[in-house]
């Protein structure tokens, strides 16, 4: 693939340090995929609200990432973001904020991300009372489904484009929709819409039982990764780090020690961007190397580590494999 002029950039400047960690690991994802590897993206923090899906979600259509491991705030998030961007309130100065500058920005019902605040009316609201339905709707006919398939629904249904307020082909979450590509959501309990989901457990309006949980997930995962496994493998491009890292890459430890399943291939290729330094005991700060020791990578799998700001490397490395 010629190259356009970010990758040119990137190439001539970048040559050293975390700049040369940058380059050599697009190279390796790239080659990875050009051998017939598939790659799972995982997202931690909070790239949605930081719009990674301008750059991920044209790696979804470009069949770059076949499968994301994701927090239920980024799986939200995207969506949030899809729908009420222009009531969202950018506070630059975020450092100097006081504690009553904060209260004030809960008074008026925005939630600060960093120097984003989500305004919870325009955001929380409007994709609440459409999951609810969903969740609703599959209660009432005895089905059950993942976080992510009851998004899918409600994106594909088409009921929220009344309110889209970007192009939607800068949503990763439409795109994953559209291709309907796999998404993993461990501890979606920890988002605005599982504790949504979850008032209505408390008031006896649902069953916990028609979402489904994250064992499940993980027994999903299980039997996707032994079907997409066998030849050059399934790579891991890590963003940030906690559980959407961490619960999909146990899959292979999980297989091969606890099921004692012995041909179960090592992860085919391991990226992490993170601006973590290397600490004690921070799953985030470990070095790839650690994970051999959890029989999660191999000593000759290729690993890559660029400790830095995501909202920066991530879409440069994006650009490189899209050929901009």
């Amino acid at each position: 693939m010629s190259k356009g002029p970010v990758s040119q950039f990137i190439q001539h400047h970048f040559r050293h340090f975390n700049g040369a960690a940058l380059i050599d690991a697009a190279k390796g994802y790239e080659t990875h995929l050009a051998e017939g590897g598939k790659m799972m993206i995982t997202l931690a923090g909070a790239m949605s609200t930081a719009e990674l899906g301008i750059s991920l979600a044209e790696m979804i259509r470009q069949d770059k990432v076949q499968i994301i491991s994701c927090t239920g705030a980024n799986l939200e998030e995207d969506v949030m973001n899809l729908v009420a961007h222009k009531s969202y309130k950018r506070v630059p100065n975020y450092r100097d904020l006081t504690p009553q500058d904060e209260w004030d920005l809960l008074e008026n019902h925005y939630n600060r991300v960093t120097d984003t605040c989500i305004p919870e009316e325009e955001a929380f609201r409007r994709l609440q009372k459409h999951l609810v339905k969903a969740w609703q709707d599959a209660e009432a006919k005895g089905e059950r489904y993942f976080p992510h398939e009851f998004l899918y629904q409600v994106v594909l249904s088409g009921d929220l484009k009344q309110y889209y307020e970007i192009d939607p082909k800068d949503s990763w979450i439409v795109a994953a929709a559209e291709k309907n590509i796999p998404i993993v959501v461990p501890g979606w309990e920890d988002s605005t819409t599982g504790n949504i989901f979850a008032s209505y457990v408390i008031k006896n309006e649902l069953k916990a039982s028609t979402v489904k949980n994250g064992i499940e997930y993980m027994v999903w995962l299980a039997d996707w990764y032994r079907q997409n496994s066998s030849g050059k493998g399934v790579g891991f491009f890590q963003i940030g780090g906690g559980i959407a890292g961490d619960f999909p890459i146990c899959v292979v430890p999980m297989m091969y020690q606890d099921l004692e399943w012995h041909d179960v291939p090592f992860w085919g290729y391991f990226c992490q961007i993170s601006d973590s330094t290397t600490s004690y005991g921070s799953y985030s700060g470990a070095v790839p190397n650690e994970k051999i020791t959890w029989g999660k990578l191999d000593i000759n799998t290729p690993k890559f580590i660029v400790e830095s700001d995501a909202t920066i490397v991530a879409p440069l490395i994006f650009a490189y494999l899209l050929g901009q």
